[in-house]
């Protein structure tokens, strides 16, 4: 094996860096598993994080992976941890150089980038066989100045508003909010007469993360530029946490400080929220809990800005590691490429919750259970017929909920916006910077204040990796 030139990356800085505390009627889908001449059994060890969508694992991943390797000659193994065990479970097997042959994170794994393979060819690979990859996927799995693939991007989730109409209805706005002015508005409006808030949190989980992002990237700033050139301290930064600090007066409670990542979820099915921001999982939860709520539930696009611009972040990243004391290198990149080969299952068994970031992948007709999109021959056109008419709609609700989220990669991006997902993004987005910077204004710090601690912490976060040679620009 050719030994590796990176520089070390210590365990400390890992686990910072990584972060803390983190069906239609009639047939479904026909796996497409192409038998390989093989000689000896290999082994394939599968680590990833339990899906917001259980039927995702129980009733369709495991049996993927197992008839995938026998049919290949390969015994897979698939482990699955919560979502906040997977940076903890990682940092272990990296430093013993030993465990799983695979690991699927949610976030980009920019920062393990001296302790995994480059995937280079299998992206390659990827594109070749299924169309050129999504750029937001492409811009959370490979870093620019290195020229390497530090992940393979399989997925992602789509991050639209969540909102109940009823209560948007009687403020005059049965649509639902359109700019983040609205939510003041609006919303202020919604908790003053009806009291029920906003649900956006302003603590250090992955949703608070998210909508620090969409609301900076909506007032036109953000951490970096495409360069890589930390840009954070502006006058729009200091104008979009101004705004942060009004919506919380107007349109919140104290609650959102402590909340965790399924928190919003949970209000919004509880009925004490209206409006949040989050993907489709909240909605498929509340169709099994609380289907009156569920069947109230809408969804729009990402709000506009002062300036009109409108950009979500991706909810969730599915990122695949293959680290170097992997001795079974190519079943896994066999078995990604399978997986690829498959996303029309990976996408309808989690209930539309996974979006493809290869949209060309090519579907058979007729032989998997798709007759109403009779001659698909791409991914995307089951994907925007399924968004169309969603399957799982409830008896007597909507089926057109989704339409607003088959343009979603139009709208939405990665988390580096505009530049990549380095490992200094990484670890910002690790160490809460972005909404702790909010909470900080919304608690009373003065705007001005709470940009330039921010600024602070983030030039020294972006100084370290450059000088590691993973990172970009000069400021």
């Amino acid at each position: 094996m050719k030994k590796s030139t990176d520089r070390a990356i210590s365990r400390r800085d890992f686990i910072k860096t990584a972060g803390a505390g983190v069906l239609a009627a009639g047939l479904g889908p026909t796996i497409i598993i192409p038998r390989q001449a093989h000689a000896a059994q290999k082994t394939l060890k599968i680590l990833q994080w339990a899906h917001f969508v259980p039927n995702y694992d129980k009733k369709w991943f495991n049996d993927f992976a197992k008839q995938w390797g026998e049919a290949n000659g390969v015994k897979v193994t698939v482990d699955h941890v919560h979502i906040s065990q997977v940076v903890a479970r990682t940092s272990a097997e990296l430093a013993a150089r030993g465990g799983h042959d695979l690991i699927e994170w949610f976030v980009p794994p920019a920062q393990l980038e001296p302790s995994v393979l480059d995937l280079t060819d299998v992206n390659q690979e990827a594109e070749r066989r299924f169309g050129k990859q999504l750029d937001l996927a492409k811009r959370s799995s490979y870093n620019p100045n290195t020229k390497k693939y530090y992940g393979f991007c399989h997925g992602w989730a789509i991050d639209p508003g969540d909102y109940r109409k009823s209560l948007w209805a009687k403020v005059g706005k049965p649509q639902g909010p359109e700019t983040w002015e609205d939510l003041i508005t609006y919303g202020g409006e919604i908790k003053a007469k009806h009291g029920v808030q906003l649900g956006i949190g302003l603590s250090q989980e992955i949703d608070s993360n998210m909508a620090a992002r969409a609301l900076l990237w909506s007032y036109d700033t953000g951490v970096q530029d495409k360069n890589e050139n930390v840009i954070i301290n502006n006058e729009r930064t200091i104008k979009a946490v101004e705004f942060m600090a009004r919506l919380y007066k107007a349109s919140m409670t104290p609650e959102v400080f402590a909340w965790g990542a399924a928190s919003n979820n949970r209000a919004l099915i509880a009925g004490k929220a209206s409006y949040i921001l989050n993907s489709i999982s909240a909605y498929r939860s509340g169709q099994k809990k609380k289907p009156e709520i569920a069947k109230d539930v809408f969804f729009v696009p990402p709000l506009a800005g002062p300036r009109g611009t409108r950009w979500a972040s991706e909810h969730v990243i599915f990122n695949y590691i293959i680290p170097k004391y992997s001795k079974n290198v190519d079943p896994a990149k066999e078995f990604l490429l399978a997986l690829v080969e498959n996303y029309d299952q990976a996408m309808y068994n989690s209930e539309l919750y996974n979006s493809p970031a290869f949209f060309d992948t090519p579907v058979p007709s007729g032989d998997r259970g798709y007759a109403r999109v009779r001659g698909a021959k791409k991914l995307r056109d089951l994907h925007n017929t399924w968004f169309d008419k969603d399957p799982f709609a409830l008896a007597g609700e909507a089926t057109d909920k989704l339409k607003v989220l088959k343009e979603a990669e139009k709208w939405s991006t990665a988390v580096g916006h505009p530049g990549p997902s380095s490992p200094a993004i990484g670890e910002v987005f690790g160490t809460f910077v972005l909404p702790n910077m909010m909470a900080n204004a919304a608690r009373g710090m003065k705007p001005k204040l709470a940009v330039a601690q921010a600024e602070t912490l983030i030039k020294a976060i972006f100084k370290k990796w450059r000088r590691k040679g993973l990172v970009g620009g000069t400021m």
